[in-house]
């Protein structure tokens, strides 16, 4: 009987490190009624003044003077701030699925590497998951607000397929991208992001640690390779974390907030961590509401809204609804 147990143990251990190369595809069109949490774009200012927060979590805004003046063109408005949706993200384990798109299995002709977990010493566990980055302005594309400067004003596109990137999955070619990864790689560095987990749960992320991913672990490197992975959820959210800084030091996502942002985007190579709301829309979207909000900023804990979101079959791939802090000077006049 032990002997048989030994087998079954070892034939786990080697499956369990084993890549899965045998990965469904499956996925779904987001509903924009029911499947998206539209109380995160709150809290909602004008000149100062709240006009709806809906109890939602919200980082400062610039004082001052209600009022606001941009010179290309030349502009004078008020002060406005919300959180806008500008994109959506896959994390997904097969190559070219697309989870967003209804799971649409794309051949493009060729290989890329495929989702894995490995265990070491039968206890820490790593894996590795491809990523899809989707412009997605949804109050833009749906109408919903008409003629309005402060929004981004573009069509829904996939942008980003990390399946054709070279960098995500070598962690010495991803060195170029983040070659600040030499000053955190011990063990000082990695015990500070406990306290980012600290105050990302409890609010916002600390942008001292600018290294950090709060509770999901290491921002670094800048690719798809988790050193420990938790779950699917705790891992989907650290590479969605991962991919909104590396577009940003790409060049490829640019901040909308602070007093730089009233008018205009402007490139931030190390972003604001602040400046990120998500939420999850597949397999099961987080709308349900869990001490009033149902969408956290970046590095929070999983524990309590990840629970049940990850599943057998279907629910092993997931996609993410992505809201960017906007502090926009909203014109009242345009001056000639």
């Amino acid at each position: 009987m032990k002997f048989i147990h030994s087998v079954l143990l070892l034939l786990a251990t080697l499956l369990a490190g084993l890549p899965s190369h045998a990965a469904t595809c499956k996925g779904k069109f987001a509903n924009p009624i029911t499947d998206i949490c539209w109380s995160c774009m709150f809290p909602l200012r004008i000149a100062g003044i709240t006009l709806a927060s809906l109890d939602q979590e919200d980082t400062p805004n610039p004082g001052g003077n209600p009022a606001c003046f941009c010179g290309n063109p030349p502009k004078l408005g008020l002060k406005v701030s919300f959180w806008e949706p500008v994109r959506r993200v896959d994390v997904v384990r097969k190559p070219f699925c697309m989870v967003s798109l209804g799971g649409v299995d794309i051949d493009p002709g060729f290989d890329a590497p495929v989702a894995s977990r490995y265990r070491r010493d039968g206890q820490d566990q790593s894996s590795f998951y491809q990523v899809h980055w989707y412009v997605d302005p949804i109050i833009y594309y749906l109408q919903a607000v008409l003629d309005n400067s402060c929004l981004e004003q573009q069509g829904f596109d996939v942008a980003y397929l990390t399946e054709l990137d070279p960098l995500w999955k070598d962690d010495e070619l991803t060195r170029l991208l983040n070659p600040d990864v030499y000053l955190f790689g011990n063990l000082p560095a990695r015990a500070a992001c406990a306290a980012d987990c600290v105050t990302a749960t409890a609010g916002f992320p600390n942008n001292t640690f600018f290294w950090c991913a709060g509770c999901q672990g290491n921002l670094y490197p800048l690719n798809g390779n988790v050193q420990a992975h938790v779950g699917g959820v705790q891992a989907s959210s650290l590479e969605v974390y991962r991919i909104i800084a590396k577009m940003h030091r790409e060049g490829l996502m640019w901040a909308a907030s602070g007093e730089d942002g009233l008018c205009g985007y402007y490139p931030q190579p190390v972003m604001d961590k602040t400046g990120y709301k998500y939420h999850m829309l597949y397999p099961v979207p987080q709308t349900s509401k869990i001490a009033g909000k149902c969408c956290q900023p970046l590095g929070r804990s999983t524990i309590l809204w990840g629970a049940g979101k990850e599943f057998p079959y279907e629910g092993e791939d997931f996609s993410y609804q992505i809201f960017r802090k906007r502090n926009c000077c909203q014109g009242a006049a345009t001056l000639n």
